[in-house]
């Protein structure tokens, strides 16, 4: 199966400004961890990307989504009170001028953030400062947006995807394949209209059982969206005994709940069959297309049972998430783990970003995660940031 770095060649050749960002970015994380993690293991200079959840609301219920879904931390009345707290524009204006000389990816998410109310002035400022911006959205909201898009020059689209037509509504809801298909046709409209080559487009799928014998349909219908990339996510799972390890952990090394890790234990993963997976994925592998197809993790095929029903076997190890990267979210807290959200090392409203950082609690983290058995906290076997950041392990 192909690495992440498999999307750069074609990149590339469409667009060398933002493919040498996207590359920039590789090599900032890179660097922080043969660098900064080894010599100075408490601090960074790179910030190589940084995440911005800029809303808990959402228009679709996902099953297997760790917000919103059937165990989602973000549902209800909860997720409407919680919107009530999102960062401002002028805030976020004041911390891109504080992050701009570093030259991060940045990378824009939620809940959906075609919800957010100042989306595309944000987008305006952040790319005005030079900066790389993708955005990641369930892709409903693409053809109402569609000319705005393009004229803008957005460079980059995520749109999450599950399956072909009746799968995939039967996890994100009825209709939202359709709306999606739209948003691309509407963008790709657009773009000859305009005579763009902006944004970029690619599908984020995340395997589970509901769609994993149904995801070369998906593949084969994707060769007419105009992308420029599909990624397969293997998906984050958990279960109650990592559970416990992790709550028990963070409590003793870190003094902080861990409440967020629990929405992953969904079941999503049990009755996928491995074998069938990978020949599902080398079919897909080796179909014609013009845009790569990324799987994240990589595995090596008789591994891929282990990825769902042994998570106690690690495929990735040495974290290096917190010498690189950040995440922000919708209410101005600063942590390092996008999908578990616990630990907060600082909130952009109360302080300047590489105060927060840098800081004391920044540290502690660093600390603890370096001095932890393979470089990773007990609840970070299955975490998709160190599938995508984390060590390859010998023989995966």
């Amino acid at each position: 199966m192909k690495t992440n770095f498999s999307v750069v060649p074609k990149l590339l050749a469409r667009n060398p400004r933002l493919a040498g960002r996207i590359v920039r970015s590789f090599a900032g994380q890179k660097k922080s961890v043969i660098v900064d993690k080894r010599f100075h293991p408490e601090t960074t200079k790179v910030l190589s990307l940084i995440y911005f959840r800029l809303t808990p609301l959402c228009n679709l219920r996902c099953v297997m989504c760790g917000q919103r879904g059937v165990k989602g931390t973000m549902t209800g009345l909860f997720a409407r009170e919680e919107a009530k707290k999102i960062v401002p524009l002028d805030t976020y204006k004041r911390l891109v001028d504080e992050i701009k000389h570093k030259k991060p990816t940045i990378y824009l998410w939620g809940g959906e953030p075609f919800l957010y109310p100042d989306l595309f002035p944000l987008v305006d400022y952040m790319m005005e400062a030079g900066l790389a911006v993708s955005v990641n959205t369930n892709g409903t909201f693409l053809a109402k947006n569609a000319a705005e898009i393009v004229r803008k020059g957005w460079h980059a689209l995520f749109v999450s995807l599950d399956g072909f037509e009746e799968t995939n509504d039967a996890i994100r809801g009825k209709g939202s394949y359709q709306n999606v298909v739209e948003g691309f046709e509407a963008i790709k409209r657009e773009k000859a209209r305009q005579g763009s080559h902006l944004p970029h487009m690619g599908i984020v799928t995340t395997v589970n059982n509901l769609n994993y014998k149904d995801l070369y349909r998906l593949a084969e219908a994707a060769n007419d969206f105009g992308l420029s990339w599909h990624i397969f996510n293997l998906g984050t799972y958990t279960n109650q005994d990592i559970i416990a390890k992790q709550q028990t952990f963070m409590k003793e090394a870190l003094d902080s709940e861990a409440t967020c890790i629990e929405a992953f234990d969904t079941g999503y993963n049990e009755g996928i069959d491995g074998r069938d997976l990978h020949q599902i994925l080398e079919r897909i592998h080796a179909m014609h297309s013009d845009h790569p197809v990324i799987t994240v993790p990589a595995l090596n095929p008789e591994k891929i049972d282990l990825y769902y029903h042994d998570f106690e076997t690690l495929v990735r190890r040495n974290c290096s998430v917190p010498w690189s990267q950040a995440n922000v979210n919708y209410n101005g807290d600063v942590h390092f783990c996008a999908d578990y959200p616990d630990y907060v090392i600082g909130n952009i409203t109360e302080k300047p970003f590489f105060e927060i950082f840098n800081g004391e609690k920044a540290r502690r983290f660093r600390t603890a995660l370096r001095g932890s058995p393979e470089g990773l906290f007990p609840g970070c076997s299955r975490c998709y940031q160190n599938m995508l950041c984390g060590e390859k392990i010998k023989g995966f």
